[in-house]
């Protein structure tokens, strides 16, 4: 299979790799990258597990080759915060334990991704907004309504756009 030099910006880290023609984001991530929290879910861009974002974008890792992203901008649920300017947690991740919008933990780093890209776009999203900015993400654990929640309470944060 044929390989191909690309470069991409990965939390805000240059990155040179050689990867497969066929190689998935999500599989470059996780493996060559060790980001393990893009999570491989059902492979077929219906779960949201894997979603990242892509120029500020999100997007579904699973449905998208790594060589889709050379030369741009890959942001994974790991570089959500930045413990240089003393940031622990991304508003959103710590409104997600406070109001319990997680259990198992699987499917958070997608929703945290998605939600990203939401708030973004829109900083003051209504509740429906919200539901619909995150209606690409499954959660098979929590009932969804304390995750609507967790990105409502992160609006009241002072930054919570990456």
């Amino acid at each position: 299979m044929s390989r191909h030099p690309i470069e991409v910006s990965v939390n805000g880290c240059a990155q040179t790799l050689e990867v497969a023609a066929r190689r998935m984001l999500s599989d470059m991530l996780r493996d060559d990258l060790n980001l393990t929290g893009t999570k491989r879910g059902c492979e077929t861009g219906t779960c949201g597990a894997c979603t990242v974002l892509l120029d500020g974008e999100a997007v579904k890792s699973c449905l998208m080759l790594a060589v889709q992203v050379d030369g741009r901008s890959v942001t994974t649920v790991e570089g959500l915060s930045d413990p240089t300017q003393g940031e622990a947690l991304h508003p959103l991740q710590a409104s997600f334990m406070t109001c319990g919008g997680l259990q198992c933990g699987y499917c958070t780093p997608g929703f945290l991704m998605s939600a990203c890209a939401l708030l973004a776009h829109n900083p003051r999203p209504t509740v429906d907004e919200v539901r619909e900015g995150l209606s690409g993400n499954l959660c098979r654990c929590t009932g969804y309504t304390q995750i609507v929640e967790s990105v409502l309470a992160a609006v009241q944060e002072p930054s919570h756009g990456h």
